[in-house]
């Protein structure tokens, strides 16, 4: 769906294997930005490009126009249909120096970051050509540039991409939704970046990863549901250990997503990692 005068959205679906037979629904969001040439910020799973260049095809351009990949961070969600996206098109790929390895070895990612359906979800490794630093301007042609903004804690790469034409804040996972499941590895500076973030100037609609766009009046509160969500599972972790056995990690994990409203077959990895970092601020109540 067409978002601003310039960009473009695509709600690429997904399965995350949790459990042995157990797969949970997802879905992310990729971005086109039109100019001259084809921006993609992001690449969904491994076979997304086929969506993907559908789409560009049916909106009168050509899918060889995409002349850079940039990703907001490294996740299999975003990285996947990177490597045949780049075949086909030969186009730059774009991220933060700590995202890269990561992108650039996915069998590291895999052992360091384990996700049990990983290698279906990720097509394999791609070269990054420009490394993305804080502060910096990534230029798209004709005076167009994307503003980076390096705002880590769902990941140490993690950046978000201002298109100050159209007013549009690409923020890929930085901003959590409200209500869904704790994915980060440091929840301090996640909350930190969630107020980097509100300090950027001239945003009339803000492009989250696992959300519909939100416009307008709509920015902020957007941001602040995802600071007190930060507080509300921390609140969660610090009544589950009072008086337990703050060191038996998965069983923690297990009370925390039940309490939160979520089942046991939820549980992976990279949520019982979200847990643990609160678990090392257990002697703060609050987080901001």
């Amino acid at each position: 769906m067409q978002v601003t005068d310039h960009i473009h959205a695509l709600k690429i679906t997904f399965k995350l294997l949790v459990s042995p037979g157990k797969m949970l629904d997802r879905f992310v969001y990729a971005y086109l930005i039109y100019g001259d040439q084809i921006c993609l910020v992001d690449s969904g799973v491994a076979g997304s490009e086929a969506m993907i260049f559908d789409y560009i095809t049916k909106t009168g351009r050509d899918p060889r126009e995409i002349s850079r990949l940039v990703f907001t961070h490294s996740h299999p969600d975003h990285i996947g249909g990177s490597l045949a996206i780049k075949k086909q098109t030969a186009c730059q790929t774009a991220a933060h120096p700590d995202a890269c390895p990561w992108i650039e070895d996915v069998d590291r990612q895999y052992t360091e970051r384990p996700i049990a359906n990983f290698h279906e979800l990720v097509a394999g490794p791609v070269k990054i050509d420009i490394g993305l630093k804080d502060g910096d301007r990534l230029d798209l042609g004709h005076g167009t540039v994307l503003e980076v903004t390096h705002t880590p804690g769902h990941s140490k790469g993690s950046i978000c991409l201002l298109f100050r034409e159209d007013g549009a804040l690409i923020t890929g996972d930085a901003v959590p939704k409200a209500g869904t499941v704790p994915i980060y590895e440091d929840v301090l500076a996640s909350i930190q970046s969630l107020h980097t973030i509100k300090k950027i100037e001239g945003v009339d609609v803000l492009m989250a990863s696992w959300d519909a766009p939100q416009y307008g009046a709509r920015v902020e509160p957007f941001i602040e549901e995802g600071l007190h969500w930060f507080q509300q599972i921390h609140d969660t972790v610090l009544a589950v250990t009072a008086g337990a056995d703050a060191s038996a990690l998965r069983e923690v994990s297990v009370r925390v997503l039940k309490r939160l409203g979520f089942p046991e077959s939820a549980l992976i990895p990279i949520i019982i990692r979200s847990v643990e970092a609160h678990l090392k601020l257990i002697d703060r109540q609050n987080l901001f």
